[in-house]
């Protein structure tokens, strides 16, 4: 977004390798060109469209430009010696989508060793659940995919018709609504049918009051920022997993985002943020 043209495979691949390098054998999860809606390039025209949003973006794009969508996937599959990498794509709605776009991967990865390239053989690729169709059908995505990160930011809007960004429906953007809850729990369970993890990366991954519902959900990994680590290793220490199992139960049979944080405050009374802090009600 910062450039002046597409990157080029090179461009690409020195700055995937570095980052493996960096991680020094740790899990790296790269999503996949997420342009569209707010994310605009100024090197590149988009369609005039009602609602960018969506539209012809992510993924959308990425099967239609097969193009700029090689040059990353190549990129990657390179720079994948030199560390543990994962791919997911994102906003995908259908396993067609899904398959198509492995099979692009799969395309890149024997070009690459028809050319002599070395590329590793434990590449997992997976798929962002932003969309509530995919997370319905999250039992069957598994079959496909090997991991799923779910993207609240995208999926509490796309659920619940609302632009988080509009100040008149902002009121809707609830991570707590029981409805949510349900299309995580769908998700999660739907993952580990078949044997996958599933990670989050929206923001309610890092919220004090999810930290524990999310557990007790089944979550597998959290992605949050680094500010925000140590309050949620100091909740996930403070209750038992049994706890956060019934807990996370009780709150799918609510009715309310606000019923919701009650019971949970109601719950664990200081436990969440210690003696002298108190929960904050969001809604």
């Amino acid at each position: 977004m910062d450039n002046d043209h597409f990157p080029t495979e090179e461009e690409q691949f020195q700055v995937y390798k570095q980052v493996l390098e960096t991680m020094k054998g740790k899990k790296v999860v790269v999503r996949t060109l997420d342009i569209g809606g707010d994310k605009r390039l100024s090197y590149f025209e988009f369609p005039e469209e009602m609602n960018p949003f969506l539209g012809y973006r992510a993924i959308r794009l990425c099967l239609d430009r097969t193009d700029i969508f090689k040059t990353q996937l190549r990129a990657l599959c390179r720079a994948s010696v030199y560390g543990k990498l994962c791919i997911m794509f994102p906003m995908i709605a259908t396993i067609g989508e899904f398959r198509d776009a492995k099979a692009i991967f799969e395309e890149c990865k024997a070009e690459l060793l028809a050319e002599g390239v070395a590329v590793s053989d434990d590449i997992q690729v997976g798929m962002m659940v932003e969309i509530p169709a995919a997370a319905v059908l999250a039992d069957e995505f598994s079959k496909y995919a090997d991991f799923f990160s779910i993207g609240t930011n995208d999926l509490i809007q796309y659920s619940m018709a609302a632009d988080r960004m509009s100040e008149k429906v902002s009121y809707l953007y609830q991570p707590f609504n029981p409805a949510i809850l349900r299309l995580v729990n769908m998700t999660i369970q739907g993952a580990h049918k078949n044997g996958k993890w599933v990670g989050m990366c929206g923001a309610m991954a890092g919220e004090p009051n999810a930290v524990p519902i999310l557990l007790g959900l089944g979550l597998d990994e959290f992605s949050m920022s680094a500010t925000q680590i140590l309050k949620a290793r100091k909740i996930v220490n403070g209750l038992s997993y049994k706890e956060m199992q019934t807990m996370a139960q009780n709150c799918l049979n609510l009715d309310t985002a606000n019923e919701v944080l009650d019971y949970v405050k109601k719950k664990f009374p200081n436990k969440l943020y210690g003696p002298r802090a108190s929960m904050r009600r969001l809604y």
